[in-house]
């Protein structure tokens, strides 16, 4: 199971891959508190999360992250990546990866011709494309998950209050961005998936049997 540093160095390193295979052109370096029991990987931005998670308009969302720069990458689409891990004794409690695409693509789908020579444009330059925020979550505190209902690790989409998919276990730093980039660059994906660090270390499964027999995800 990997430790908190491991995990800072997972996302230093692919913050650095991102950064000399310009597929990024904004970054903040991860951030890492030691406070007695706790440890927690974040991002070095101001950012406040509670007004991330409140009923807002997702313009406003997304420009309240990129304001007080609460992100780890800014893709040269303008998506904001966050990654956030809390551990306690050096496990993991809980964890926030969140992809936040720019809310406007006008610029490169009415000008496609500009980009789509640009692996990392190749695949949001069609009009047809909509918009929408994804969130891997893990929370083993007491009280918050419940079974099938509230699953410890889960992936939301779109920002649906009650869109709780579960998923096998806790995302590392590595998966996430990998199932960002094969799902939503995948022309870059297949240019740089070769030159971007592998990490193999993974957490224990957090799924319960019962919702193994409904759709879940394995990362």
């Amino acid at each position: 199971m990997p430790a908190p540093e491991h995990i800072r160095t997972q996302v230093e390193r692919l913050t650095a891959d991102f950064i000399g295979l310009g597929l990024c052109n904004s970054q903040n370096f991860p951030s890492f508190k030691n406070e007695g029991k706790f440890q927690e990987v974040s991002y070095s931005g101001t950012g406040d999360l509670s007004f991330i998670l409140k009923n807002q308009p997702y313009q406003e969302i997304y420009n309240e992250i990129l304001r007080t720069n609460a992100y780890n990458l800014k893709m040269l689409d303008g998506a904001l990546v966050q990654l956030m891990y809390k551990f306690e004794y050096g496990i993991l409690k809980c964890h926030r990866l969140a992809f936040f695409p720019s809310p406007d693509l006008t610029e490169y789908q009415n000008n496609p011709e500009i980009y789509e020579e640009d692996e990392i444009y190749a695949d949001i330059v069609m009009r047809n494309i909509v918009v929408f925020p994804i969130r891997f979550d893990f929370d083993t505190t007491e009280g918050t998950y419940k079974e099938i209902d509230h699953p410890k690790s889960h992936l939301t989409l779109g920002q649906y209050k009650n869109c709780r998919i579960p998923v096998r276990g806790p995302v590392t730093p590595h998966a996430f961005l990998a199932f960002l980039l094969r799902n939503f660059y995948h022309t870059a994906f297949k240019k740089h998936a070769d030159s971007i660090s592998l990490f193999h270390e993974t957490f224990e499964d957090s799924i319960f049997p019962s919702e193994k027999l409904i759709g879940h995800l394995v990362i």
